[in-house]
């Protein structure tokens, strides 16, 4: 099921790689909120628009230079949210990565 409906369609694609993460970023933020509240059924929402954003980066030719970065993010993701934390990242260590790309793309729309 495609959640971005018009994102999917090709709106996405029309975004710079900063402001695309800083809205992957928006969602995780959304994540580790709910997940901090008690409400795993809104932080899985909120993790599943994550990934499907992700997707669509990752999907998006102008973004090749920068995919392994990416899928790399997607990965460490995965396993942070879902699985073992093998990598050992932390809620804030993901909110710090994502800081970056909202503050560059508010600086972008003059913020």
């Amino acid at each position: 099921m495609i959640i971005h409906k018009q994102l999917a369609a090709g709106r996405w694609f029309k975004l710079s790689l900063v402001e695309q993460l800083a809205n992957v970023g928006s969602d995780v933020e959304r994540t580790i909120q709910w997940k901090k509240r008690g409400d795993s059924q809104l932080s899985r929402a909120a993790f599943d628009r994550a990934l499907e954003l992700l997707d669509l980066t990752i999907a998006d030719p102008k973004n090749r230079t920068r995919l392994k970065e990416v899928l790399r993010v997607r990965e460490a993701l995965v396993d942070h949210f879902v699985y073992d934390n093998i990598y050992h990242s932390s809620d804030e260590s993901w909110q710090r990565y994502f800081y970056d790309f909202n503050y560059a793309a508010a600086l972008r729309r003059g913020k």
